[in-house]
């Protein structure tokens, strides 16, 4: 019997034409073997343009994930300008797609930033807006980089509730917020998406709201504003050198299935400037959707496999530059990868994308540009009992660099195995984690790798399918030498099952639990949790936290900022479904606030003694105030809930002097894992400051 969730992947999957930064391309349906892994049968495939033609504009991007929109009755809309006669801003209210407002164009064009600004006449709970761009034939006006503010008085209007970039075509852009009272709802249109000209037009808006407010829980943190991106991001990296945020999504920005020969839909979160900025990379031929992720020693990004199976792109923050990297060995997908104590980078798995099975190890070596089959790293110790057979059993491996070229597999299997990479390589098993089953799509994180702590949570026992539901369930493993059994504990549940979250390790060494659902339905929100957890190793168990706005499952992503803030985002990347996430948020943690919401006085690093430092050696860090701790975390990269780059090593500092302190990198370089990472110091009231980049090297 075919599962509901894999009719939904492509009843809705494509829409006739498909787009990529306003080049229309044709539409390729995914490939016969794609459709039947996935369980869909290729008569539920649009395969032409007519065939799409029933589509609705809303099913594009997913709604606010509670509430409604809300009647416009008597509603009114100002504007900064307007083509006098023709596009008044009430035009937006009207109901009426055929009509539009339009900004000054004749006799001369009003120039950027242009507003629009909706009167509700009375407050209401909102949650969100949808952005209707014009249907006339025409693109001009389309609203590129905004920001989005509400107020109650129509006077003061705060900071935005979201800010970003629109894709450049008609479909509806859907921006949801966090829960605000408002009778006024501003746009404020910072440039045209497809830089024709100064305009900004739109069609329709309509707001969101819901019903009923309690407010957001004191003392668990809180979530910042949306971020509107181009395209769902699927995959993100935090580029080590500026802070920034990296993201791509596949060819598309909306869809995986189907492929162009090579070209990925990039972005990039500025979050100084709050700016986001869209590239398509077509140079390295490669489209890096389901690929393994691994940083190596200087911190770029090796991106292998996925769409385009065997290639290997690599990007270089410093200059933002994408450059082709050697094929691998074997075409992989939903591969894992890692890297090794001696900066080569160790892959395994992936029988979403090449041929089926029989993906055992290599490894690259970023100095020679090179892959090496590794023989002796069989992938068959690590497959699930998936019920998708191979072609899941070996996605997603929970895989960690250790000491002496060795790899950890903690999971997603209930086996775990430990990977040697010297000669053609080695393989022993490590025993089972404990009582927990097979965990496909949970989480594993290293907490703390000076003592070698590992937490795994969630996963379930298949991929997808009524089957797939998944597990409260977390363990605490404990790994030393390479080749001997770990330990591994039991420790308290989480309050929500979960597959498809992702887990980020703190500068606290608390662990921030988010999203998933209880069964695991790819391309679906059915079952989504709004609210995240805290682990806290110090007491081994799970709290709640106040909950976010938009679901995020399948495809979402999170990831730790330079400022001890938490970016997540994503979720679809399923053509017309309704579950596309084009947007992310930022939490802050309660460790940055004060019991009324306000911001902490953080400590300052004010410098420190290098940027490049060996394992084994000292680093100084001059600061402006007393701290008590330090914590290295490793600039972490993610995809499908894996991220195998994050680790963190908390280090005891010696006073060298007023506001100075030393602290030993580990000289084990299987710890201290060779590549970029940031430096937190952390003060007595527990309060991180901003973190420094540097660079960790190899003995």
């Amino acid at each position: 019997m075919l599962q509901s969730w894999a009719v939904s992947i492509l009843l809705c999957a494509v829409i006739g034409t498909r787009r990529a930064n306003a080049i229309v391309l044709p539409y390729e349906p995914p490939p016969p073997a794609v459709l039947e892994r996935e369980g869909v049968p290729a008569a539920a495939v649009r395969t032409s343009k007519e065939d799409a033609s029933s589509i609705t504009l809303a099913g594009l991007s997913a709604p606010p994930a509670t509430g409604s929109q809300l009647p416009r009755t008597g509603w009114t809309a100002t504007a900064s300008s307007s083509e006098a006669g023709v596009a008044p801003p009430g035009n937006a209210l009207d109901g009426n797609t055929g009509s539009l407002w339009h900004s000054q164009y004749t006799p001369g064009s009003a120039q950027p930033p242009h507003t629009i600004t909706i009167d509700m006449k009375q407050d209401y709970n909102t949650i969100g807006l949808t952005y209707l761009p014009r249907q006339d034939g025409s693109s001009n006006g389309n609203i590129g980089q905004h920001q989005v503010f509400v107020s109650r008085d129509g006077t003061n209007f705060g900071s935005p509730v979201a800010f970003g970039t629109y894709r450049d075509d008609n479909e509806l852009k859907v921006t949801p917020w966090q829960t605000t009272v408002a009778r006024y709802v501003r746009i404020v249109a910072l440039t045209e998406a497809g830089n024709r000209g100064p305009w900004a037009s739109a069609a329709e808006i309509y707001v969101w709201g819901v019903g009923s407010f309690s407010g957001p829980p004191s003392g668990k943190g809180k979530w910042g504003p949306t971020i509107d991106f181009p395209i769902v991001p699927v995959a993100a990296a935090v580029e080590n050198d500026s802070g920034n945020v990296v993201v791509w999504s596949a060819y598309m920005d909306d869809s995986f299935a189907g492929t162009n020969g090579g070209t990925t839909q990039t972005a990039i979160y500025n979050p100084t400037s709050r700016i986001v900025t869209q590239r398509t990379i077509t140079n390295t031929n490669h489209d890096m959707f389901c690929p393994g992720i691994s940083r190596d020693v200087s911190g770029r990004l090796i991106v292998t496999g996925g769409n385009t199976a065997p290639r290997t792109s690599i990007y270089n923050s410093n200059g933002d530059v994408w450059s082709a990297g050697a094929d691998m060995q074997i075409g992989r997908g939903y591969q894992s990868s890692t890297t090794c104590s001696d900066g080569r980078i160790f892959t395994i798995g992936g029988s979403w994308s090449g041929d089926l099975g029989g993906k055992n190890g290599e490894i690259y070596n970023p100095n020679a540009n090179s892959w090496t089959l590794l023989s002796g790293t069989p992938v068959a110790p690590m497959l699930t009992a998936d019920n998708g057979g191979i072609y899941r059993s070996d996605n997603h491996a929970w895989l960690f660099g250790w000491k002496n070229g060795f790899v950890f597999q903690a999971g997603p299997s209930k086996a775990m195995n430990w990977y040697g990479t010297s000669g053609s390589g080695s393989r022993s098993g490590a025993g089972n984690r404990a009582a927990d089953g097979d965990s496909m799509c949970g989480n594993a994180v290293m907490f703390d790798a000076v003592a070698g702590k590992i937490v795994t949570i969630g996963g379930a026992p298949h991929y997808s399918g009524f089957s797939a539901v998944s597990t409260t369930a977390a363990h605490v493993i404990t790994i030393n030498s390479p080749n001997s059994t770990p330990t591994v504990t039991k420790v308290g549940s989480m309050s929500f099952n979960r597959i498809f979250a992702n887990s980020i390790v703190l500068p606290d060494g608390q662990v921030f639990v988010v999203g998933g659902q209880t069964v695991g339905q790819p391309f679906s929100d059915d079952g989504a949790h709004l609210t995240p957890e805290m682990f806290n190793p110090a007491t081994n168990s799970f709290t709640q936290l106040v909950p976010m706005a938009v679901e995020r499952t399948y495809h979402s992503v999170a990831l730790l900022l330079l400022d001890g803030t938490v970016f997540v985002g994503g979720g679809g990347l399923c053509g017309s479904c309704s579950t596309n996430h084009f947007d992310a948020q930022i939490y802050t943690p309660q460790y940055l606030l004060n019991s009324d919401g306000s911001a902490r006085t953080r400590p300052t690093i004010n410098s420190l003694s290098t940027t490049s430092v060996a394992v084994g050696n000292t680093l100084t860090i001059n600061t402006n105030s007393a701290i008590t701790k330090v914590s290295l975390i490793r600039f972490g990269s993610v995809t499908h809930s894996v991220d195998t780059d994050q680790r963190r090593m908390p280090l005891t500092p010696t006073s060298v002097g007023t506001n100075s302190y030393r602290v030993t990198i580990p000289s084990d370089s299987g710890v201290a894992l060779p590549g970029a990472w940031m430096v937190f110091v952390i003060n007595s009231s527990g309060v991180p400051s901003v973190a420094k980049s540097i660079q960790i090297r190899p003995s």
